[in-house]
């Protein structure tokens, strides 16, 4: 497991702490709902090299594709650690990095496709870990996500703006995230958003061919 200096934030201290419980917090919701969508967001992933951004506890381990190489990182280490003990538990072959989205030490189109699955709520500068992941993927490779978002009801949308500032200085986790916008700003082609609840969706993308 590889060692990267990490930033501090109120969202990794948040996930070392409930690391342990993790799992069990998730509960009924990662089998009723998590699961199911985790499934259908590997299922959309191609290519031989894949990077994991927010493996957590390795919940998407079950949903890898067979044979690919995948990169899975976190800037939380206890949940590192769990993700390794439920790795060798399940014999899951991964290869499994400390390290913030935000400032990646690989190099340029090292991979063929990222894939993050409720992640980038706790991203404290969500653009800047776009623009790395677009940095690290190949032209014309994926980006595929499942992220909690700002919702499209008009009831509920102005409660999550009015509360997700204080509670994103509280605890790191950003509820009013527009993260299909970031994609694109960050220099992704976006392909499709997917409405799976009002304030889930499944995002895919891509960056942009380079011709010469």
């Amino acid at each position: 497991m590889g060692a990267h200096q990490i930033k501090g934030s109120a969202s990794r201290r948040l996930y070392d702490l409930s690391a342990p419980f993790y799992d069990v917090l998730l509960g009924k919701t990662e089998e009723s709902r998590f699961a199911l969508w985790r499934k259908l967001l590997w299922s959309k992933v191609a290519g031989r090299r894949i990077l994991e951004v927010g493996v957590g506890t390795g919940l998407s381990f079950a949903h890898y594709p067979p044979g690919a190489e995948i990169v899975a990182i976190d800037f939380s280490r206890n949940m590192l650690r769990r993700a390794q003990a439920r790795a060798m538990r399940d014999h899951v072959k991964v290869d499994l990095r400390l390290m913030d989205v935000e400032d990646m030490t690989f190099g340029d189109s090292s991979f063929d496709a990222a894939v993050s699955s409720l992640v980038f709520c706790a991203v404290p500068h969500p653009q800047a870990g776009l623009e790395e992941i677009r940095r690290v993927i190949r032209p014309g490779g994926q980006l595929v996500m499942l992220e909690h978002v700002l919702s499209d009801n008009k009831w509920l949308s102005p409660w999550m703006r009015l509360f997700g500032s204080p509670l994103g200085v509280l605890t790191g986790e950003h509820i009013d995230r527009r993260t299909a916008e970031s994609v694109k700003a960050s220099g992704f082609d976006l392909e499709s958003v997917a409405r799976l609840t009002s304030i889930f969706r499944l995002i895919e993308a891509r960056k942009r061919q380079v011709y010469v």
